[in-house]
């Protein structure tokens, strides 16, 4: 594999960073966090990006994932950690593992699974969950929820030892139940835990990952940033021309709230007019009555002074922003977002209708 795939450099990783985070969709993670833990990635190695077909259809393919509420003000986690939760299934079951692939895109997330790579010698392999951060793990489990009596793997490690909140965990079960209990580990531990979980073969993948996935975020980046050295206005454009997407509104954050509840972030906000309910991710976008943009659709927001791309969680009143969107078709998705099933809890808990509005 050393010389497969494209090298991962901190010049990617910027690139990788700004693309992700956009793709987001308002979720994903903190930037900042994320390239603290991928440039220890890149400098420790050889770090490469491959294709699913740079893999035998056999090998078999982890999922590395953050599970939280990205508000969440008690937050604790290490390098350690995160390599620790491979290590965890690695103790526990027998497979050998041909190469990392994250769960989603994000801040935080595009770049899931690096530093494990990096660590074990192992491959980031060109093949997300999903193209875009969604809020369940259930959305990110590459439709394993659908074989019936099928069983995962899942291992998660986070929390600050000094306050009692450390949790390392392993389990085995449905997709559903499994997600369950990470997502309560998360909140034991403060509110976010590393995660490595499903393992499936590489033919698996292909029929139900968002292939191309980190490229696409990477490409998306560049784009973003190109503009960006001339304003932000720019970068907005070169963005939207690369997305197929639009500008839904421009102006001042108002009526915001957020709340953190059963491990995730919901909330609401309003600019000129537009507006935006979110989930961890925005929801939807609404104007006027009329729906502009609802999920899995992208609704994003970029600071309109700074050009940076601005999460769920940096958002706050009177912050200037843009709010763009972009269609579904668009982006690089997994079947799991087409999914009613999985977007029912979604409608539940933002209390707006998103299933009708797959086929539009």
């Amino acid at each position: 594999m050393k010389n497969k795939g494209i090298r991962l450099t901190k010049e990617i990783l910027d690139a990788a960073l700004a693309g992700g985070t956009i793709l987001g969709g308002g979720g994903g993670g903190d930037p900042k966090k994320g390239r603290k833990y991928a440039e220890i990635a890149v400098e420790y190695t050889d770090l490469r990006l491959i294709s699913a077909d740079d893999l035998d259809d056999s090998d078999t393919l982890l999922t590395a994932s953050l599970v939280g509420a990205p508000n969440a003000e008690n937050q604790f986690m290490t390098p350690r950690d995160i390599a620790k939760t491979v290590e965890i299934l690695q103790k526990n079951c027998d497979f050998h593992i041909g190469g990392i692939i994250t769960n989603e895109q994000g801040g935080e997330a595009t770049v899931n699974g690096w530093l494990q790579a990096a660590i074990l010698g192992l491959p980031v392999v060109d093949a997300p969950c999903n193209g875009r951060a969604h809020p369940t793990g259930v959305m990110g489990s590459m439709n394993l929820h659908k074989i019936k009596d099928y069983t995962t793997v899942q291992a998660c490690v986070g929390g600050n030892p000094d306050t009692g909140n450390h949790v390392e965990c392993f389990f085995e079960g449905s997709i559903e139940h499994t997600s369950k209990m990470v997502r309560l580990a998360s909140i034991e531990a403060g509110g976010l835990v590393a995660v490595a979980r499903n393992p499936v073969t590489v033919s698996y993948a292909k029929e139900n990952c968002a292939l191309g996935g980190v490229s696409f975020a990477i490409e998306t980046g560049k784009a973003f940033l190109k503009g960006l050295e001339t304003s932000v206005d720019e970068a907005v454009k070169e963005l939207c021309a690369f997305l197929g997407g639009r500008v839904l509104a421009k102006g001042t954050v108002k009526d915001f709230s957020i709340e953190t509840t059963g491990g995730f972030d919901v909330g609401y906000a309003t600019v000129d007019g537009c507006e935006l309910t979110f989930w961890n991710e925005y929801a939807t976008a609404e104007k006027d009555g009329e729906r502009l943009a609802t999920f899995p659709d992208l609704i994003m927001t970029i600071n309109a002074r700074t050009g940076e791309p601005v999460t769920t969680a940096m958002m706050e009143e009177g912050l200037d922003v843009y709010v763009i969107a972009a269609d579904k078709k668009n982006l690089k998705l997994s079947p799991t977002m087409y999914a009613p099933e999985l977007l029912k809890a979604t409608e539940d808990v933002i209390k707006k209708d998103i299933i009708s509005y797959l086929d539009k």
